[in-house]
């Protein structure tokens, strides 16, 4: 019953927030296959290495970044397949783009309580964060991919 109140109100939602949920819907998806390729083989894709894009906001990207932000989020709970920090950034970065909209892409490590070594990633476009930000002060930057789009 709950999984039937959950469709019907996702198909009650307005054309263009359902739209753009079955997107990063199939972003996320494309992303975690990309995940399972060697990192050499997908890094030239994300953009330039060891580079950032603008700290500044650019005029009406504002609410296209907090939907997509929003978008990544609400999908990624409800994937067949783990949906963690660097799907989403990755996600994120492909949805921005189509949008013609800077961001960076931010690979981090640190360590748990247990002293193990763990790994995060980040996203953010102008001064706000995509995905990733939730503990992300937690970490050393040891990369980053700046994706500029050409306009």
């Amino acid at each position: 019953m709950k999984a039937f109140t959950k469709l019907v109100t996702f198909l009650k939602l307005k054309p263009a927030t359902l739209l753009l949920l079955i997107e990063a819907f199939f972003f996320l998806g494309w992303a975690r296959i990309l995940k399972k390729l060697p990192f050499n083989k997908i890094a030239p894709s994300l953009g330039e290495h060891m580079k950032e894009t603008s700290q500044f906001l650019i005029e009406g990207n504002n609410k296209s970044i907090k939907n997509i932000s929003n978008a990544i989020h609400i999908a990624s709970k409800y994937t067949f397949w783990e949906s963690q920090c660097l799907v989403k950034a990755i996600a994120g970065m492909k949805m921005l783009e189509r949008r013609g909209i800077d961001s960076t892409l931010y690979l981090g490590t640190g360590r748990d309580n247990d002293g193990k070594m763990i790994a995060h990633a980040w996203l953010r476009s102008g001064p706000l964060y995509i995905s990733g930000a939730e503990g992300m002060e937690q970490f050393t930057i040891v990369s980053m991919f700046a994706k500029r789009i050409r306009r």
